[in-house]
């Protein structure tokens, strides 16, 4: 991984989060900002490969500990509680990331998150990992409202889903997508892992698209 890393703690109702930014050598075009999802204290593989790899494509890349990970819970509080640490967060990082792109994403309940709050935080797209269209087995109870939240004030959505994910599969996912937005699917269930630096290069292209290349790309 190229770039300097830096972490800083940023009071937020909640408690302190953790915002731990890596910068590109040189001029960045944009930055990714992702939450984690909503169980353990470790970062997935595919988060960490994609952190690696729009880093090496020349954009800031953030990875946001919640409140309750700082603490070391192991798992978090009810969904909608997040966004009152996740705005605070995007708050103090926003003057520190540059005048590019901003991005906004995260795995699983981080997807929830960036989706409920990217128009208020100003991002131009948001990357969703592994989107928990709903509970295993409970398809009535869709969370689609949450997924479609982007693109009712025109910011796009790129949704990267295991093709067998039980939270919801690529199909199901593909049926609610609003126009504008996209979807790749990798091999996995919830868990994509094992395909992560196939979802590195997936969310890279799609950043490529939407802010171009930086200096070290």
């Amino acid at each position: 991984m190229s770039g300097a890393e830096e972490s800083q703690l940023v009071d937020t109702p909640l408690g302190p989060a953790r915002a731990t930014t890596t910068r590109p050598d040189g001029l960045s075009c944009g930055a990714l900002v992702l939450g984690h999802g909503a169980g353990g204290l470790r970062w997935t593989l595919d988060v960490l490969a994609t952190r690696d790899a729009v880093v090496a494509a020349g954009w800031v890349a953030v990875l946001v500990d919640q409140p309750w990970r700082v603490s070391g819970k192991r798992v978090g509080p009810a969904p909608a509680s997040l966004d009152l640490a996740w705005l605070p967060v995007l708050a103090a990082l926003r003057p520190a990331l540059g005048p590019g792109s901003l991005v906004v994403g995260g795995r699983s309940a981080g997807a929830r998150v960036a989706c409920r709050t990217a128009a208020q935080v100003g991002a131009s797209a948001v990357v969703a990992l592994s989107f928990p269209l709903h509970p295993p087995g409970r398809p009535e109870s869709s969370r689609a409202a949450e997924l479609l939240t982007p693109a009712t004030h025109g910011i796009p959505v790129h949704v990267v889903q295991g093709r067998t994910d039980p939270f919801g599969t690529p199909y199901e996912v593909r049926a609610v997508l609003p126009p504008g937005a996209t979807l790749d699917v990798v091999t996995g269930a919830h868990s994509i892992g094992a395909a992560a630096r196939t979802v590195a290069a997936l969310v890279t292209r799609r950043l490529v698209k939407i802010g171009g290349t930086g200096a070290t790309a």
